[in-house]
């Protein structure tokens, strides 16, 4: 009898562990977390295309100083992702929580950190679905707020403008270091205006050198780019030297210029991101108390 009654409370003990251990519901739902990472995503979306026309309209190309509107600009686009990524995040964190699956007899604590967690995989889940997706859009708010100006980029030696300059800077200055002196090839020296331009040499080519040999700042490359300038233009040769000489201040403005273009954007995507996350885990707890039906002063109810 003594080892029936054994066996008897043993299987007793079985059975009511199993159940327990199989029906336990998991702690992670992600079909919620799913949704809300796609949800984010999409919202996200929609704000960058909305900025990208505010970045068109705040951005005028008729402005007297450029530098200022550029910076002005960068700032305006950093703000405007900061908000975007606060605004997307929280929807997200939102849906996470309110989706997610009932925890029966879990201790607030433990609520509390679950709902946090969801709210913040969400946020990695759109985070990196946008880094993949959406980077286009991003490239176009963010090109959007400084149009008409420097961007942090290398661009091709080849193309007509010295590397860390965009094309709408770099040309503008190319094309007053060689802007002829017509007063001087029209004003009775036909001969000479006949000889600078038979040179043979197509003006492109020497477009592509000078964009390369501005950036070396060697005094021989120096030297040679006024020689060029001189014989394209008509001018004299200190006339030249001088052209050379603000052409390579202006580049250094614009390659500082896009430095710190690059440098407030960088540090504004950062804080976006920071910023998104914890409004995602914020907004999960509050999504997650009303699921229970606890609301926000529940949560350590």
């Amino acid at each position: 009898m003594a080892s029936i009654r054994e066996v008897s409370m043993t299987t007793v003990v079985v059975e009511n562990q199993l159940p327990e251990a199989s029906g336990a519901p998991s702690a992670v739902a992600w079909p919620a977390i799913v949704a809300g990472g796609f949800v984010a995503a999409a919202f996200t979306l929609l704000l960058l295309a909305l900025g990208g026309g505010l970045g068109l309209m705040v951005v005028s190309p008729w402005r007297a100083s450029p530098e200022i509107t550029t910076l002005k600009a960068a700032t305006f686009a950093g703000i405007y992702m900061a908000a975007t990524a606060v605004i997307a995040s929280a929807l997200g964190g939102y849906i996470a929580g309110r989706l997610r699956t009932r925890w029966s007899g879990a201790p607030a604590d433990e609520v509390f950190f679950r709902d946090t967690v969801h709210g913040l995989l969400a946020w990695a889940f759109a985070s990196v679905m946008g880094a993949i997706l959406l980077a286009s859009a991003a490239t176009a708010l963010t090109g959007a707020a400084t149009a008409g100006a420097v961007q942090g980029t290398v661009q091709r030696p080849d193309a007509g403008q010295p590397a860390g300059v965009a094309p709408a800077v770099a040309m503008p200055i190319l094309d007053r270091l060689f802007r002829p002196d017509y007063a001087v090839l029209t004003g009775g020296t036909g001969q000479r205006a006949a000889g600078v331009f038979a040179a043979g040499r197509d003006l492109a080519v020497d477009r592509d050198a000078a964009a390369r040999l501005l950036a070396t700042g060697e005094a021989a490359d120096r030297q040679y780019l006024a020689q060029m300038v001189a014989a394209r233009t008509g001018v004299d040769l200190a006339e030249a030297e001088r052209r050379v000489s603000a052409a390579e201040v202006s580049l250094r403005n614009a390659a500082e210029l896009a430095r710190q273009v690059s440098m407030r954007l960088s540090l504004w995507l950062v804080a976006s991101l920071f910023l998104g996350a914890l409004a995602a885990c914020l907004a999960a707890l509050e999504g997650g108390a009303l699921r229970d039906g606890r609301g926000w002063t529940g949560l350590r109810g």
